[in-house]
C-alpha cells in the first residue's frame, strides 16, 4: 500500500470521528478547521502515524485544540455552549420528549459545570466511543491511570447531577415581601 492510498484509508476512516472530536471541543467552524490541520499533520507524518490511526489523529487534534486555547480563551467558552448544543441534537433515542429534554438539560449542565479534564475524559468515552487504552493514548497518560481519572471523574459527575436535580430553594411560607427587598 502506497502512503497515498494508506492516508486515503485513514482519512476515510477517521475523518467523521475527528471530526466529532474536535466539534466537541471547540465548535463546528473551528472544528472543522482543527479537523483539517490534524489531516495535513498526518500527512505530513505518514510515516510516523502508528496503527490504528484514531488514537494518534485524536491527540494530535486535541494537542491543537490546546495550543488554540491557549492563545483564545474566550473562544473555548463559546465553543463549550456550541458542543453541548450540537450534542443535546444528537440525540435520537424515542421515549417522553419532556422527560428526554429535562433529563439533558440536567446532564449537559451537569457537564458543564465539571473541570475541563473531566468533561473531556467523560466525552472521549461517551461520545467518541473510544476504548480505555486509546483514550489513554490521547490524553498520553497509562490505561491504569486513565482508569482511575474517569472512575473520579464520572463520581463528580454524579454528584454535579444531583446538585443540578435538586429543586431550587423557595421562600417560607408567609415571608413578607418588603424582607426579600431589602
Amino acid at each position: 500500500m502506497t502512503q497515498a492510498q494508506r492516508f486515503r484509508t485513514m482519512y476515510e476512516e477517521c475523518y467523521s470521528r475527528v471530526l466529532a472530536y474536535a466539534i466537541s471541543q471547540v465548535g463546528r467552524q473551528v472544528g472543522e478547521d482543527v479537523t483539517s490541520d490534524t489531516f495535513t499533520i498526518a500527512w505530513r507524518r505518514i510515516r510516523d502515524v502508528p496503527q490504528p490511526e484514531l488514537p494518534w489523529l485524536l491527540g494530535v487534534a486535541r494537542n491543537l485544540v490546546r495550543e488554540m486555547r491557549r492563545r483564545n480563551s474566550h473562544q473555548y467558552v463559546l465553543a463549550v455552549e456550541e458542543a453541548q448544543r450540537i450534542s443535546s441534537r444528537a440525540r435520537t433515542d424515542v421515549g417522553d420528549v419532556a422527560t428526554d429534554v429535562t433529563d439533558r438539560e440536567a446532564a449537559l449542565q451537569a457537564l458543564a459545570n465539571l473541570s475541563d479534564a473531566d468533561r473531556e475524559l467523560l466525552t472521549l468515552i461517551a461520545w467518541h466511543g473510544l476504548s480505555a487504552n486509546q483514550a489513554a493514548r490521547v490524553l498520553r497518560c497509562t490505561t491504569a491511570t486513565l482508569t482511575v481519572r474517569l472512575h473520579r471523574a464520572r463520581r463528580r459527575l454524579e454528584k454535579a447531577m444531583a446538585d443540578v436535580s435538586l429543586p431550587p430553594e423557595r421562600p417560607p411560607r408567609g415571608a413578607d415581601r418588603t424582607e426579600a427587598l431589602t
